[in-house]
């Protein structure tokens, strides 16, 4: 074990746990802030941005890949682990960043892509220079093809990003890449990978990193044994015996993680991507592994209160059976925003609304915005922690007209443009109700912008009533007040009744919640009004009737007064 060296700056409050119920707001650091003028945000706007990141009253940053990258996958891959891609700064700007945040008592956590490198790491370049069989070829997934003389590839396997999962090289090997061909995937089973990415673990801690995001944390462990047997991602078991997903060999790799997050005081957090049902989610999030998962059930629900209840409750239970504290978000770089998602008709394809740029089915943009407000309204008051993805504070929609010749995400191209991707919750957020980027820099980003993103810029909300900016500042202030412990005690149909809390049919579109000293979380999934509770309104999503909490609007209530 290693002896750390000192960090390059700490924590004010060096609370082991800090992470069990954090507000964490999501940086795509390419599309924040441009300090230095050449349409890509970077570590230096960031850090100037640092002020109103702590005026949100948020916990904790976590910085998307901000690596040296080629960006075929917008940073994910990765082209050298423990340095600062030159476009984006140098590690002096990342070390003044975090010098900053922690000045302004906010905690970092920085991306960890292990699952796969870039085809332009200097990894997997020696792979490609050197034979089959070769100690480089061996810390990825080379294998010999299937056919007559190998010239298919050696299983059915498909990417995430569309077509074959496996690439042929000059010597007529193949490699693997769960995801684009310029991110092979690397082979967990070999010591010398699991070696090198403690060393990256303990690069970045050593600087003073809270903590890490662990991304495609269910795909490190792979069956590789013959004959290859088909994964079907999207319908992963709940007995881990798929090939490539979830499987139970992952957490012995990461139980080596937590020996070496522990070897510094306070311990690193961190948390998992891990798309897995949730009895095994939980299993990433033992304290003897990362210490939590994600929990994307939320992100990816209908607005309706019976699944929401019932999400909420089955989590909370498999938190507290692992150990962990459950995790809560709406939105991030890789969904459709949730304002966006709200507005459209219940089981909109989300992918064929993106094609037809974003008038097929019509969007009612205040619909989703008002039902957005309520839903996060509705999990800061949750135990465990929120990540809010970055201009969702703004109540900023998806972007889907993105001319052809602009998109950047692999799956366009992957899935023969018949798959716009990503790139529409991954615009540049506006900071100024003009310019030529709204704030964002000196000239035109790298992607474009709608032309009305100025009135949901930061200058146009910012301290004005109503907005959905000072909803989130009175949210998080609110929270940072109440937020105690992690127990929950739900307002069932007939105390809510008796609670005048709704009555009748009304009660089956309302979830309500008390919390520690008693204060409650009402919600009206409906859109009808139902009578308010007794007692002094905290916070409210919306306006309020006379004693009526409208439909699709939250509401925190002290009964004690």
């Amino acid at each position: 074990m290693s002896t750390p060296r000192t960090p390059a700056s700490t924590p004010r409050t060096p609370d082991a746990d800090w992470w069990r119920d954090a507000v964490v707001y999501q940086v795509y650091p390419r599309s924040f802030a441009d300090a230095d003028g050449d349409g890509l945000g970077d570590v230096a706007g960031i850090t100037s941005r640092v002020p109103y990141l702590a005026s949100l009253g948020v916990d904790a940053v976590w910085l998307s890949p901000f690596f040296p990258s080629p960006l075929a996958d917008g940073g994910y891959d990765v082209a050298d682990y423990r340095a600062v891609d030159p476009r984006l700064g140098t590690l002096d700007d990342f070390d003044a960043f975090l010098r900053a945040a922690h000045e302004h008592d906010l905690r970092v956590i920085v991306d960890i892509v292990p699952n796969h490198t870039s085809s332009a790491h200097a990894w997997f370049e020696a792979a490609l220079a050197a034979p089959p069989g070769s100690r480089e070829r061996a810390r990825y997934v080379f294998r010999e093809g299937a056919g007559e003389s190998g010239e298919l590839p050696p299983s059915d396997w498909v990417s995430n990003f569309g077509g074959s999962a496996w690439t042929r090289v000059p010597d007529g090997q193949w490699y693997l890449h769960l995801f684009a061909p310029e991110q092979p995937d690397l082979d967990w089973s070999n010591p010398e990978v699991r070696a090198d990415f403690e060393e990256t673990l303990r690069f970045w801690a050593d600087r003073g990193v809270d903590g890490f995001r662990v991304d495609v944390a269910h795909g490190l462990a792979k069956d590789l044994s013959t004959p290859y047997r088909p994964s079907n991602e999207q319908a992963l078991p709940l007995d881990g015996s798929d090939p490539l997903y979830d499987r139970d060999e992952v957490h012995e790799i990461f139980e080596g993680w937590r020996l070496v997050l522990d070897e510094y005081d306070p311990p690193r957090a961190a948390v998992a991507e891990a798309w897995a049902p949730a009895p095994r989610r939980v299993l990433y999030a033992r304290p003897t592994e990362l210490g939590q998962a994600f929990n994307f059930d939320l992100l990816e629900a209908p607005f309706d209160a019976e699944v929401f209840r019932t999400i909420i409750s089955r989590n909370i239970a498999a938190a507290e059976e692992s150990g962990a504290s459950s995790t809560w978000v709406l939105s991030n770089h890789d969904v459709v925003r949730h304002a966006t998602r709200y507005g459209l008709p219940e089981g909109t394809d989300t992918d064929a609304w993106l094609m037809t740029d974003g008038t097929t089915p019509a969007l009612d943009r205040e619909r989703g915005l008002r039902r957005a407000r309520a839903a996060t309204v509705l999990l800061l008051a949750l135990p465990g922690s929120t990540y809010v993805y970055q201009g969702e504070e703004l109540g900023l929609h998806e972007a889907p007209a993105i001319p052809h010749d602009e998109l950047q995400d692999p799956k366009w191209i992957r899935t023969g443009h018949t798959v716009k991707g990503r790139d529409g919750c991954r615009v540049p957020i506006p900071w100024t109700t003009s310019g030529p980027s709204f704030g964002f820099g000196a000239v035109a980003p790298h992607l474009p912008q709608p032309e009305d993103f100025g009135a949901s810029s930061v200058e146009a909300e910012d301290g004005e009533p109503g907005s959905t900016l000072s909803l989130y500042r009175a949210a998080l202030a609110e929270r940072g007040r109440l937020q105690r412990g992690e127990e929950l005690t739900w307002v069932d149909g007939a105390t809510a009744s008796a609670a005048s809390v709704a009555s009748g049919s009304a009660a089956a579109s309302v979830v309500a919640f008390d919390r520690h000293d008693g204060w409650r979380c009402v919600m009206n999934f409906g859109t009808e009004p139902v009578p308010l509770p007794a007692g002094r309104v905290l916070l409210a999503s919306g306006p309020l009737g006379d004693g009526l909490l409208p439909g699709e609007t939250t509401v925190w209530v002290d009964p004690a007064r």
